[in-house]
């Protein structure tokens, strides 16, 4: 297998800031990946690589159309070497994105989630994940045929269907499917982790599957839907310092082992039952969850944590590429998206080892302007060669006379 075409600059100073992002980026698996899928075999010399730099750099540019990828790319020709790139022609890459499948993409994106969590991870004890889904609207004539026959009463598009680790502020597993497939379909692929707890709406009431929660060991905090039948096995008393919050804890059991004709419900140990007061608000939030054991108001904390997988999907939404497409198949859509989370991984990467002290927004707003500028070396990493060298100066000072 050929080397990166990055690692022959990795050591360089004047290396650009994109090509710095780009060095965390897993080009060995990639490279294994487009073997096993055969991926290049058609490729008349416009290979994967060319592609994911081009979309990569589309994310990090926000350009706003092909056209302007193209210019804007091909302006910087000296760098189209370290990055093992020719120029970009806008309707070679159109059809790639139309054509090419998207598997490649998706394994690498997964592929950096579990890298970001594994780096981070180590820190916790057992992990805290998110699950939802988020909807991106496609319509027009070029979208409605193949996105108006699954709308639903909301939206017509697609959507991507997210497991998020709040510990490491990251993604560890994604989906796709149309607008109108239900969130719970996708949740109930989910492969649980022991001892792990999860935090999801009441879109996702299943009480069998919440019941596949209890073999795992793990912990869910989720909302009782309005309708649901249930019996009051007991109350249990509440801190005097958390009243305020707490409206009341109890323990509960399913009035109804037959919901519908047909199903049975499998849930028959008792469930916890958190009524909490919302500020400004006079209607209470009532939580579900197997903890019987943690206190009630960190019931509620956990369950106010699953508003960051919504920042996260605002924040993708508002600074990345997604709100225009570079194309208008299911395909290509879905690349430009899974590009997307490969931008923000990689920029999550970057932060962790150069500028910590940053935000994600602050940090790409300044490489956004400067992708192809030399780095400046005034972050963390010459901080702390500074403090070294001064450190030395310092005991050398000691045996002046």
């Amino acid at each position: 297998m050929n080397a990166s075409p990055l690692s022959c600059f990795c050591n360089m100073k004047n290396i650009s800031y994109f090509e710095h992002i780009m060095k965390a980026f897993p080009r060995q698996y990639f490279d294994s990946l487009v073997q096993q899928f055969q991926a290049d075999k058609y490729s008349k010399g416009f290979t994967c690589w060319h592609q994911l730099v081009f979309m990569l750099y589309a994310q990090l540019a926000a350009v706003p159309s092909l056209r302007s990828l193209e210019a804007s790319f091909n302006f910087h020709t000296s760098h189209h070497p370290r990055l093992g790139c020719p120029p970009v022609r806008r309707s070679t890459l159109s059809d790639a994105n139309a054509r090419r499948s998207c598997d490649i993409f998706f394994q690498v994106a997964t592929h950096l989630m579990s890298f970001v969590s594994r780096r981070i991870r180590k820190n916790y004890t057992h992990a805290l994940y998110l699950i939802d889904s988020t909807s991106f609207t496609l319509k027009g004539r070029y979208f409605d045929p193949w996105t108006r026959l699954s709308r639903n009463g909301f939206t017509q598009g697609i959507k991507l269907h997210l497991l998020y680790n709040a510990n490491v502020s990251s993604p560890v597993d994604c989906s796709f499917t149309h607008a109108n497939v239900n969130d719970l379909t996708e949740g109930m692929k989910l492969n649980l982790e022991e001892y792990a707890t999860y935090v999801f709406d009441k879109g996702y009431c299943d009480y069998n599957w919440w019941a596949s929660f209890e073999s795992k060991n793990a912990r869910f905090v989720t909302r009782f839907k309005d309708n649901v039948s249930l019996s009051v096995v007991e109350s249990r008393i509440i801190p005097e310092d958390d009243k305020a919050v707490i409206l009341s804890d109890e323990m509960v059991k399913f009035k109804n082992t037959h919901p519908r004709g047909g199903k049975r419900n499998w849930y028959v140990r008792p469930l916890r039952r958190v009524t909490v007061a919302r500020e400004g608000n006079p209607v209470p939030l009532i939580f579900a969850t197997n903890d019987i054991e943690s206190p009630a108001i960190e019931i509620a904390m956990l369950y106010k944590s699953r508003w960051e997988i919504e920042l996260f999907f605002k924040w993708i939404k508002q600074h990345l590429k997604i709100k225009q497409y570079l194309g208008r198949s299911y395909n290509a859509v879905r690349i430009q998206i899974l590009t997307s989370l490969i931008a923000y991984l990689l920029l999550s990467i970057y932060r962790q080892k150069s500028q910590p002290q940053k935000s994600l927004w602050i940090l790409l707003s300044e490489v956004r302007g400067a992708l192809f500028h030399p780095v400046s070396f005034d972050g963390g990493l010459a901080r702390e060669r500074r403090r070294k060298t001064n450190l030395l100066i310092d005991k050398q000072l000691v045996f002046h006379f």
